[in-house]
């Protein structure tokens, strides 16, 4: 059975804020220490502090797994993840979502439809991008097949222009949102930064919303206390990491203080 367009407010309150989950290096990858039980142990502490500080909902990722695979990881990883995922969804009823990194949406697609997950992120659903892995395409008619086959009510959110990679050639975020929204098949849209906790430019998500004014539009980087109020004027979301770990370090745990202030400011 098809996803519904528009199902993201089915799931989402208001101005939803994401917790993203930075899971700790998985087998198979350079940094991995050798202790799955520590990186399960460290998953579930952020999703509890998320939770308790009042995220709308929590998405997990192998941000720590670099340098990373194009578009397909190894099924170590797929593993990892779902277990890891099985184990977030024991331990709370908030939607959860899955990024496989860089751009493995199949993979992220499968693991979320296993674990009784309601989303995932796909860094390029459309167009092409050139990234430190190479020059990254669009799959998003192999992704919307690949769902319909499983039957999967999984929305995909999908980035625009996204971080850490530039254009091959000029692109303006109008386009490229009305694109990814109307022939990519998108569930939301995410606009970031440069980079993961680089701000994200303001002007960049009113050309996603002239392009797409339809569309959910999430802030995918640098929301912080002192933004987020102005962001979310203009967005109906954002999915937060950085700015709630301790000291605001992406590698240190999550802060529950930290969580509940901006938490709070984006619901004012």
């Amino acid at each position: 059975m098809p996803v519904k367009r528009l199902a993201f407010y089915d799931i989402f309150p208001k101005h939803p804020i994401i917790g993203t989950i930075h899971l700790k290096a998985l087998p198979g990858s350079p940094a991995y220490a050798n202790d799955l039980v520590d990186t399960i142990d460290s998953a579930l502490q952020d999703a509890e502090v998320y939770e308790k500080g009042g995220c709308d909902a929590l998405i997990v990722e192998n941000f720590f797994d670099a340098p990373f695979f194009k578009d397909q990881v190894g099924p170590e990883t797929i593993a990892a993840m779902t277990r890891i995922a099985t184990l977030v969804r024991q331990t709370t009823k908030l939607p959860i979502g899955i990024n496989v990194l860089r751009n493995d949406a199949i993979s992220a697609m499968a693991i979320a439809a296993a674990c009784d997950c309601q989303f995932i992120r796909v860094n390029v659903l459309a167009w092409a991008m050139l990234t430190d892995q190479g020059v990254i395409e669009g799959k998003s008619a192999q992704l919307l097949r690949f769902r319909a086959q499983l039957q999967a009510k999984v929305l995909v959110l999908a980035d625009c222009l996204v971080k850490h990679a530039v254009p091959l050639s000029p692109q303006s975020m109008e386009f490229v949102a009305m694109d990814t929204w109307e022939r990519g098949g998108a569930d939301a849209l995410i606009i970031s930064g440069v980079g993961t906790g680089k701000a994200t430019d303001e002007g960049d998500v009113q050309q996603a919303r002239k392009g797409a004014p339809d569309a959910p539009l999430l802030i995918g980087s640098g929301v912080n206390e002192q933004n987020v109020a102005s962001l979310l004027q203009v967005a109906d979301g954002a999915i937060v990491g950085t700015s709630f770990k301790i000291d605001g370090k992406i590698d240190n745990p999550v802060e529950l203080a930290r969580v509940q202030r901006l938490v709070g400011l984006a619901k004012c």
